[in-house]
């Protein structure tokens, strides 16, 4: 028995011996115990040592950015390029694994020793953050209306839309924001630190997470630093973990002023363009990416772009590439030649300068104010020098918020106690009526009391904040009628009726509930007396007044600029207009004379114009300026926010382009529209002659000729009626255009006809320039005022240089272009651009033809402007009314030589006065045109002497 169970388990065991299921369990029981062994061996015998170098060594991809291609001229002068130049960028490496303290902790101390080492070299840190500081060391919002700053609360909350603000983040303060990415946010210690310095420390740390956090993807915190911060940077590398000096290109614009209008600038993609994107083009975009913003660089920002690279590698803990894996190499941006002749270019924004300061001499006078409702017409309205100081804060030559600054000069520090003092006074007395059942009407009130009144109501509570809803105001109600016509009523009284009338937006007030009209009013007179406090807009108002009271002199506003630094200093000067050996006037005077004063500074009436010169065989812009132009460098790159800001808050409206993007009526210029109506339609002929008397007695009331009371100019043909503009004649073009075939006059009828030629000469679409363009008008009323250029035609000098410029070539109508040729980087030819001909105008008999360039040319020659001119030049003024508190703004078409045209060009100065101003700018374009040297000669330098005065047009 026990003998055959010895034997079952020596069978067993041979069994097993034999069997392979045994083979595998040995073989995975000593597997398990050498892998459990390694496991220990690498997890707790060497554990720490080897997670230090999984950290140390990560496989990460980064692009490589390609070089934008440059821009040039026709000529291949240079207007963009690149510089290479340092920047400081930063890696978030911070471990994913630690808390929110521990990552402010480390963020915040290697960028704390960043900016010691930037700012200890002269450089500076990013300064994209919605928010500055004012003089007086106080948070504000950099955007300058309430659309920009809801945008911008809402990309700090990250939220996609403005309405997901909640009522109390939409209503927040900059301090507040401030104080809620500082504590709540970014771990930054409020209490024991500045807020100059605090605001350095957001800046960089937004900038981090606009690249929403992702570790290893680079963000730079300075740009364009100098050698020794590089240096610096790279010597304390060791102790600034992801920090490191890399080379970026920057955008440079030579000789920007000039060009900025069509070139534009380049800048940080936004998430609204990301956004915009379609998914093709995204996979060649990120956020991170510099792109065109506006103008050549926006439209063709995928030709400049060029082909990103890329490389693989390893970095470790520091940042530092431990292996390079594989590298593809960027593809530089291919480059765009332009049309424009940049000499021609520059030369006819300086002539246009200097014109604009000869015609703003003309017209200073020594008072302070003045009422252009006194002129008996618009071309005898002063400029008093009163609004010309006042420009001095209202388009911030100077610096108002200095005033207050602990190192405020002697003017500056008299201007803010006379400011400060008006100020209180003021908010004082408009509080009290506010609060007053009984407040005189607003009819009652002082010009300045009104100014106040309407600021409140119209800027502040309508167009600003919404809280008097624009929508639901009715128009017909009696009460709105006593205050925004009859004026028989106070604010008070006005604003009581709306919040009865629910045309208050009580949400934009706060989150209270209200339970009674008088809480919604006294909540709406306790908001304007808090946003009062604290409104840039309202102060430059009160200052306006001031100083045209004599609150505030004109020499203490003039010492400002040496106090600022606007102008060097000039102890003489200076001291002269504090003591009172300078007289102001004379000193302002000579600034504008020799343009260290501009009327792009001034922002007066005038201030601004476009001149747009074209090849008319080619359909080719030579020239497009728009006056006053900016630096685009101070808005590339790194942008200057101080500077943006000023510009687009100004009075000269700088990034509205004056020639491609301002419309007014066409005035005279248009008279070859009508008269190719008239010829063609058979209203007239050549032989055709209208007598005018002055006056145009076939309607009532009767329009008058510009020569009116001053007789007329008898018999005239359709030659002469161009060469002498007379109304009287193409006021009887547009009434027989307008005839039926019973005799009866039909307005509509009469603007139809015009508008046919008017579209043939291309004025119905815009004119092809590849840059933002204004749609044009053309009238479609009152068809004896449309024949003059009136009605409601509209047009922009691009619109009016391609028309002028079908006259010039018997009618062909060109897609104007701005764009040569692109080529790759090498110089190989990609693309030659050339014009679109979009219409050619063959119905039109070449007699009519030859009558307009006629009229044209008879113009010219009958004018002493034109007088001994190189070349025959065809041309045709015009004026163009505002209403008669403001000068006219006045244009010039034309085109040279007069029989095989060259160029043709298209003038409009804005408020100009006199069309003589407008035609001698054309003229002086054409001579620099056909003899460049002539630049030095008629370019001076200075404001330009006005010459001979065109009565009428």
């Amino acid at each position: 028995m026990f003998s055959e169970i010895i034997d079952r388990i020596k069978e067993a065991i041979e069994y097993i011996l034999k069997s392979r299921l045994v083979v595998l369990i040995i073989v995975f029981c000593l597997s398990s115990t050498v892998l459990i062994g390694r496991l220990f061996y690498l997890q707790i015998v060497r554990g720490e040592d080897y997670l230090e170098n999984y950290e140390l060594q990560i496989r990460r991809t980064s692009s490589i950015a390609a070089t934008r291609g440059n821009i040039y001229d026709r000529n291949g002068n240079l207007l963009a390029y690149n510089k290479l130049a340092y920047s400081v960028t930063i890696e978030d490496t911070v471990s994913t694994d630690a808390s929110d303290s521990e990552r402010n902790e480390t963020l915040n101390g290697i960028l704390d020793r960043v900016l010691q080492i930037v700012e200890a070299n002269g450089d500076s840190v990013v300064d994209t953050f919605g928010i500055t500081l004012d003089s007086s060391g106080n948070y504000q919002f950099s955007a300058t209306n309430e659309t920009q700053r809801l945008r911008f609360v809402a990309d700090v909350y990250g939220q996609s839309y403005t309405d997901d603000l909640t009522a109390e983040q939409r209503n927040q303060s900059a301090a507040e924001i401030m104080h809620y990415l500082c504590s709540e946010r970014y771990g930054l210690d409020e209490e024991n630190n500045e807020p100059a310095y605090l605001l350095k420390m957001v800046n960089m740390r937004y900038a981090i997470g606009l690249n929403s956090y992702q570790q290893f993807l680079d963000t730079t915190i300075a740009s364009d630093v100098s050698s020794e911060t590089a240096a610096a940077i790279m010597e304390n590398q060791s102790s600034l973990a992801g920090v490191d000096i890399a080379e970026e290109s920057l955008r440079v614009y030579p000789d920007g002023e000039y060009f900025a209008s069509i070139i534009g600038y380049t800048g940080p993609m936004s998430q609204e363009e990301y956004d915009a994107l379609d998914e093709e083009e995204k996979k060649r975009y990120s956020l991170s990416d510099i792109v065109g913003k506006t103008g050549i660089e926006q439209v063709f920002d995928s030709t400049l772009q060029g082909k990103k690279g890329e490389t693989t590698f390893y970095v470790d803990n520091l940042g530092k590439v431990t292996e390079t894996v594989s590298t593809t190499e960027p593809e530089a941006g291919n480059d765009v030649y332009l049309t424009i002749d940049k000499n021609l270019q520059m030369s006819a924004y300086q002539l246009l300068e200097e014109k604009l300061a000869g015609i703003i001499l003309d017209k200073l006078y020594n008072v302070l104010d003045y009422d252009p409702s006194t002129a008996e017409d618009s071309e005898e309205i002063i400029i008093p020098v009163g609004d010309a100081y006042n420009s001095f804060i209202a388009n911030e030559i100077v610096d108002p918020d200095h005033f207050a600054a602990e190192d405020a000069g002697t003017a500056e520090q008299a201007i803010y106690a006379a400011f400060s003092s008006h100020r209180e006074s003021v908010l004082a007395e408009l509080i009290s009526q506010l609060q007053n059942p009984d407040a005189p009407a607003y009819q009652d009130l002082s010009d300045e009391m009104k100014a106040y009144m309407d600021y409140i109501c119209d800027t502040l509570l309508k167009e600003t904040t919404g809280i008097l809803m624009s929508s639901e105001i009715d128009s017909e109600d009696e009460t709105q009628i006593a205050w925004a016509n009859d004026e028989v009523i106070s604010l008070y009284t006005y604003l009581n009726y709306a919040i009865s009338q629910n045309w208050i937006d009580t949400t934009k007030l706060g989150d209270s509930t209200y339970s009674s009209s008088e809480e919604i009013y006294q909540s709406i007179v306790s908001y304007i007396q808090e946003y009062l406090n604290d409104d840039s807009d309202f102060d430059k108002l009160l200052y306006e007044y001031l100083i045209k009271s004599g609150g505030i002199s004109g020499a203490q506003i003039c010492a400002t600029v040496y106090e600022q630094g606007v102008l060097p200093m000039d102890e003489t000067s200076y001291y002269g207009l504090l003591n009172g050996t300078v007289d102001s006037y004379s000193w302002l005077y000579n600034k504008i004379e020799t343009l260290e004063i501009t009327p792009g500074q001034l922002a007066l009436e005038p201030c601004s114009g476009g001149v747009v010169v074209t090849d008319p065989n080619t359909g080719d812009v030579l020239a497009c300026v728009s006056y006053p132009g900016y630096d685009n460098n101070r808005l590339a790159n790194t942008m200057d926010s101080d500077y943006y800001n000023q510009l687009n808050t100004g009075n000269a409206n700088i990034f509205y382009n004056r020639a491609t993007q301002e419309k007014t009526a066409p005035g005279s210029t248009y008279k070859m529209v009508s008269a190719t109506a008239g010829l063609e339609e058979g209203v007239i002929d050549s032989s055709t002659t209208i007598y005018c008397n002055g006056t145009f007695d076939e309607v009532t009331p009767s329009p008058h000729c510009w020569i009116y009371p001053n007789g007329g100019h008898g018999s005239l043909n359709v030659v002469q009626a161009i060469q002498h503009s007379c109304n009287i004649f193409f006021y009887q073009v547009g009434y027989d255009l307008g005839m039926d075939s019973e005799g009866n006059y039909d307005s509509d009828r009469g603007t139809d006809r015009l508008a046919k030629y008017a579209q043939m000469f291309g004025l119905g679409q815009t004119s092809g320039v590849e840059i933002p363009e204004a749609e044009p008008e053309i009238s479609d009323e009152y068809s004896i005022q449309s024949a003059i250029g009136q009605g409601t035609n509209n047009f922009t000098v691009s619109q009016l240089n391609r028309y002028v410029t079908a006259v010039a070539n018997s009618g062909t109508v060109y897609d104007l272009t701005l764009i040569d040729k692109t080529t790759d980087s090498d110089g190989n030819l990609i693309r030659d651009y050339s014009a679109e001909v979009v219409n050619t105008m063959d119905d039109v008999s070449s007699s009519t033809w030859d009558i307009l360039h006629e009229g044209m040319e008879r113009m010219v020659s009958s004018s002493t402007a034109f007088t001994g001119l190189e070349f025959s030049m065809a041309g045709k003024t015009g004026t163009a009314q505002h209403n008669e508190l403001h000068a006219d703004h006045v244009l010039f078409v034309g085109y040279a030589p007069a029989d095989t045209p060259e160029i043709s060009i298209a003038v409009r100065i804005t408020y100009g006065y006199n069309s003589a101003y407008s035609s001698e700018i054309g003229r002086d374009v054409a001579r620099i045109y056909f003899n460049p040297d002539l630049s030095s000669e008629l370019i001076t330098g200075s404001a330009a002497n006005l010459g001979t005065v065109i009565a009428g047009d």
